[in-house]
């Protein structure tokens, strides 16, 4: 573990690195990225040596937390990085005494990923930005 992961307002950082993964990569269409709700946020950054290579975006919706935009660059992929943003992020939401679930929408062949952090799927297959999601939960 060579990586530091920190609450941020560098949101163009986060951007940036969403714009290369979720955009790029996986060619969802910007509309279905940007929405209104990156400035009512809480952001993570994972960086290594001041490089960003990971992030993921913290919601609030009554007593649920949602855990949402979560990515790492490539060359990060299979370190244990996305599992500690993931982990980063319901540490984050358990300090928030009003919240009793945290939430996530996970690309179907993300679901073992998230099964491992906790998470169990609660919903139905559904369509997001033309890649099949299911909603996942664990309590805080």
């Amino acid at each position: 573990m060579n990586w530091t992961i920190a609450q941020t307002k560098d949101i163009a950082a986060c951007h940036a690195l969403r714009r290369a993964v979720f955009i790029d990569e996986q060619g969802i269409a910007e509309a279905d990225e940007w929405d209104d709700l990156d400035q009512e946020a809480v952001h993570l950054l994972a960086s290594i040596e001041g490089v960003p290579v990971g992030t993921a975006r913290l919601l609030t919706d009554g007593t649920v937390g949602k855990i949402g935009r979560v990515c790492v660059v490539k060359s990060q992929r299979g370190t244990g990085l996305g599992a500690a943003l993931v982990q980063a992020g319901i540490d984050h939401l358990s300090r928030n005494a009003t919240l009793t679930t945290a939430r996530l929408g996970a690309q179907e062949y993300a679901i073992g990923f998230y099964k491992k952090l906790g998470f169990a799927v609660c919903g139905p297959v559904y369509d997001d930005a033309g890649i099949p999601h299911r909603d996942m939960e664990r309590p805080l």
